[in-house]
């Protein structure tokens, strides 16, 4: 069984060890889902404890979530930022829409003009 001190959604098992953490990081991917979704806030992750497994969710979910959180804290709408982009506003929401596929690093261009 699994579980996620940081994400209390996060709730799985697996099979076996590898099972488990393969199932943890599917878990998380769909919590962060959730979170931009619903538009909660993303906490802080706490430093593992003993005996305890770091586990991510697959790097276009992080890259979603980091764009979620960086809009958050620079206190942009989609609006600004598609205009910051010079890009339509739509594919602004396809940058943050869970299960729409987005390349890497056109989140990371999104990001960094966040940053500027």
């Amino acid at each position: 069984m699994v579980t996620c001190r940081d994400l209390p959604e996060v709730i799985t098992q697996g099979e076996d060890m590898h099972d488990a953490l393969e199932q943890a990081s599917d878990a998380m991917a769909e919590a962060f889902a959730m979170r931009i979704e619903d538009e909660l806030d993303f906490p802080f992750p706490s430093a593992p404890k003993r005996r305890e497994h770091k586990v991510s969710p697959p790097a276009e979910m992080v890259a979603k979530a980091a764009l979620y959180v960086a809009m958050q804290e620079a206190g942009f709408s989609k609006t600004q930022l598609a205009r910051k982009l010079e890009v339509n506003e739509k594919e602004v929401r396809r940058m943050l829409d869970p299960h729409h596929s987005t390349r890497l690093p056109s989140l990371d261009k999104a990001i960094r003009a966040l940053r500027l």
